[in-house]
């Protein structure tokens, strides 16, 4: 009778959605177009579910708001809860706005004299504060990038243009101007380079309330590119991960040597 119940427990767990067990990155704007300047909210979180609080609350520490003339932008109001972080932006600018949260961070292992010594922080700060020439000095970077893309008015390019650093998207297609039944085209960069033959998942919000998760997996090309047609409405989650963490020397640059970047961002497909 033990074994049966074990038995159908275990049976029932592995039917279980595989969103319960896959934790997310994302923030979620309470718009992406207004017809003129205003405010919007955004709440951002990590969860297991689309677009569902039920995990931790992203932080702001690395919140970075480009506006249509490409400068920063202020966040306001900003709060943290048990679950979501959330925050205002004012636009007060007609065009494009780009709301991201970027990481990248520098992990580096030696030995002084024998005693194992450990180190974390940004490009910058490494350069500066860890020591030359250290016995066995491995490095590696992990860099992250979640962002959403807000539009007030007629629509622009400067706020969405790739930094060269990480893994970013770089749309073809304007992000706020993603329709049902069109193809919308992008292009996926790692440190401003085309990231050739990588996988890129698309899932839609929602996915608490079916029992399929409806993903696409697309892969890009020789320039990074890569194509998708919407079938429905809504928002999308998109995600692309390269690399793994590998500590290698430090090389006569004392730069990085394991490398691993993710990219993720939501978007919102209209109706025709």
């Amino acid at each position: 009778m033990l074994r049966m119940k074990i038995a159908r427990a275990l049976i029932a767990l592995a039917s279980l959605p595989v969103t319960l067990q896959a934790h997310r990155q994302w923030m979620l704007p309470s718009s992406t177009v207004l017809s003129t300047d205003g405010w919007i909210t955004v709440d951002a979180a990590v969860s297991n579910e689309l677009f569902y609080f039920d995990h931790v609350p992203l932080r702001l520490q690395s919140l970075m708001i480009t506006g249509p003339d490409g400068a920063a932008v202020k966040a306001e109001n900003p709060a943290t809860g048990k679950y979501r972080t959330t925050f205002d932006v004012h636009l007060t600018q007609s065009g494009t706005y780009k709301i991201a949260l970027v990481n990248n961070t520098v992990f580096a292992t030696w030995k002084d004299k024998g005693d194992p010594k450990t180190w974390r922080g940004t490009a910058e700060a490494f350069k500066a504060e860890v020591p030359p020439n250290m016995e066995e000095l491995k490095t590696s970077r992990m860099s992250s990038r979640v962002e959403v893309f807000v539009t007030a008015g007629k629509p622009s390019t400067k706020a969405i243009e790739p930094t060269g650093v990480g893994l970013e998207l770089a749309p073809i297609t304007h992000p706020n101007d993603l329709v049902v039944g069109e193809a919308a085209k992008f292009q996926l960069l790692k440190d401003g380079k085309p990231a050739a033959d990588m996988e890129v998942t698309l899932i839609p919000g929602g996915n608490r309330y079916r029992d399929q998760l409806n993903e696409m997996k697309v892969k890009t090309d020789a320039e990074g590119k890569f194509s998708v047609t919407f079938k429905t409405a809504g928002m999308y989650w998109i995600n692309a991960t390269t690399g793994a963490a590998r500590g290698g020397p430090g090389g006569p640059m004392r730069m990085p040597v394991g490398d691993r970047a993710s990219y993720t961002a939501t978007i919102e497909v209209l109706p025709q």
